[in-house]
């Protein structure tokens, strides 16, 4: 979900047509291949023509588009299937489905590209079908778009000025859609049944934070609406500065961000810095790595856009699969539980050395307030090889991930060896239920308020305090305002979350004491399902803060 209220008419987003079922087999595969390329290019150029149009958090992700579109290794893949004798859309179709289900088994910030390929198949398939490209159509007035999902690339060029809500009937509340929609600012609610069948031109009206999707709404519907949303943005202009719960207890407010680009757009709020920096946008799409010139560059400039604030920056978060040619490590059966994250530095020791290396020179250049953590912690003997290369190249402070089920319940252990933790709420809760983030039929498994994440982000802040050590939250999840409350009474002293949804945290920890958040964490934890424990916070926060949602 993204919060906020939006009512106007509907615009349905040109969902993509699929390959062509009557096409022939490919005989001459050399030039089925010529005009898969042809297509592909087109599409890669299209993107580019968007970003005179784009602000600084769209540039990044159109330009990381149009690099899927151009990706030798993704046309290559194509050609097996011409070669196959595949028709023209159909071996694009196969191709990328390739593609998705080796991003999807590497889980975190590979499985969300998944999205990107999609939209570049589908834009490939109209140009081979000579169809007009799916996406949002030129809207002539303020409305409210409906559609089965938007890839990001559609998301990122929309204008609250005339895009008043999303709605659609695929995605997630994690989902990159759902993120962009929140840091634009426009309300969107994701999964909603049979969406697509709201008439085009029909009224509705949206609350992104409660999910309410109202068809036809009356006046007095309207107004409430729109009061709602007053009230809210009264709310956020009343509050500002570092975030503190009402009795004084600071809670810092922090940005997830991954580029340069989001570095800079970012430190334009009014936020503490950055809680996780994703630097995997340097080493995708490329067939060496990011030398460490090129790294040294990108992290000084990331500290200097944050001016001394804090900066958590997470090293390389990959798999040894096809998306990084030059960390091969060969097959794996299921790389998301295989060697990814701080398992592939320990075993290319080289990419690792690099990494810190620049983080250091960087650290060196600027003086910022850097801190490196390592993704996929899950035993002290990893934590302490970790601690002790960050401290090799000088570095001052050094954390894990906390995304693994064995280190939130070795967390006191772990945290002996370093200096601070950070809770990716988004895989721990994917490993903790065995089920794919990204799907969306598994909703419910994946809702934040299962007991059994939140026993775990418990026996985590248990192992902070008794190592005294401060653990911070960089999944989603610590963007929503009543869910804040509840880690903060379990001990979370940072929240780091998509830029736009700072506002409503800061106006929800300012309504409450500490003693208050930890009475709402202890309701939530004792629960027996999500619903139970969503309710037992929802009944017992101020009311004030549910019109903040």
């Amino acid at each position: 979900m993204s919060a906020g209220t939006g009512s106007g008419p509907v615009v349905h987003v040109l969902p993509a047509p699929g390959p062509d079922t009557d096409e022939p087999a490919t005989t001459d595969v050399s030039a089925a291949s010529g005009q898969v390329r042809a297509a592909l290019e087109q599409v890669a150029t299209g993107l580019e023509a968007r970003l005179q149009k784009a602000d600084t958090q769209a540039t990044a992700i159109l330009q990381a588009t149009a690099m899927m579109a151009r990706d030798p290794g993704l046309a290559d893949a194509v050609d097996g299937q011409l070669r196959q004798g595949r028709g023209l859309t159909h071996a694009v179709h196969e191709a990328v489905e390739e593609y998705c289900a080796m991003f999807e088994q590497l889980g975190g910030y590979m499985a969300e590209r998944v999205s990107d390929l999609r939209d570049v198949r589908d834009r490939a398939i109209c140009r081979l079908r000579d169809l007009p490209e799916p996406g949002v159509p030129e809207l002539e007035q303020p409305s409210v778009l409906v559609a089965l999902d938007l890839a990001p690339a559609e998301t990122a060029t929309l204008t609250p000025e005339l895009t008043l809500g999303l709605i659609t009937q695929g995605g997630g509340p994690t989902s990159h859609t759902a993120i962009l929609a929140a840091q634009f600012g426009i309300p969107a609610v994701v999964q909603v049944p049979q969406a697509m069948q709201i008439p085009a031109g029909a009224q509705v009206a949206l609350d992104g934070g409660s999910g309410e999707v109202i068809i036809s709404p009356t006046p007095q519907e309207q107004a409430d609406f729109a009061e709602r949303s007053r009230r809210r943005e009264a709310a956020f202009d009343d509050v500002s500065g570092p975030g503190a719960t009402r009795d004084g207890t600071k809670i810092a407010l922090l940005a997830n961000i991954g580029t340069a680009d989001d570095a800079r757009a970012a430190a334009q709020l009014d936020l503490e810095g950055s809680g996780l920096f994703r630097t995997e946008f340097l080493f995708l799409d490329r067939d060496s790595a990011p030398s460490l010139q090129e790294q040294t560059e990108t992290y000084s400039a990331v500290l200097r856009a944050f001016a001394g604030r804090r900066v958590i920056v997470r090293t390389l978060d990959a798999g040894a699969d096809k998306p990084l040619p030059f960390a091969d490590l060969g097959p794996e059966d299921n790389p998301a539980l295989g060697r990814r994250g701080l398992r592939l530095g320990m075993l290319r020791e080289d990419l690792l050395d690099t990494q810190l290396q620049a983080l250091a020179a960087a650290y060196q250049d600027t003086g910022g307030d850097l801190r490196v953590m390592a993704p996929m912690v899950a035993t002290v003997e990893e934590a302490e090889y970790f601690a002790a290369k960050v401290r090799a190249v000088g570095l001052p402070k050094v954390g894990v991930m906390i995304e693994v089920p064995a280190a939130a319940l070795c967390a006191e252990q772990i945290l002996s060896v370093v200096d601070f933790a950070s809770i990716g709420t988004n895989d721990l809760q994917q490993y903790t239920m065995a089920a794919d983030r990204l799907q969306g039929e598994l909703a419910t498994l994946l809702d934040p308020w299962q007991p059994g994440l939140l026993q775990l982000i418990k026996a985590t802040c248990d192992g902070g305090r008794a190592a005294q050590r401060p653990i911070g939250v960089c999944g989603e999840a610590g963007g929503d305002p009543l869910y804040a409350l509840v880690l903060v009474g379990l001990g979370v002293t940072s929240l780091s979350m998509a830029p736009g949804r700072v506002p409503a945290v800061r106006a929800a920890l300012k309504l409450h004491d500490l003693q208050t958040c930890s009475q709402l964490a202890a309701a939530a934890v004792s629960a027996r399902t999500p619903q139970q424990a969503k309710d037992a916070v929802t009944t017992a926060v101020d009311p004030r803060l549910l019109e903040l949602l």
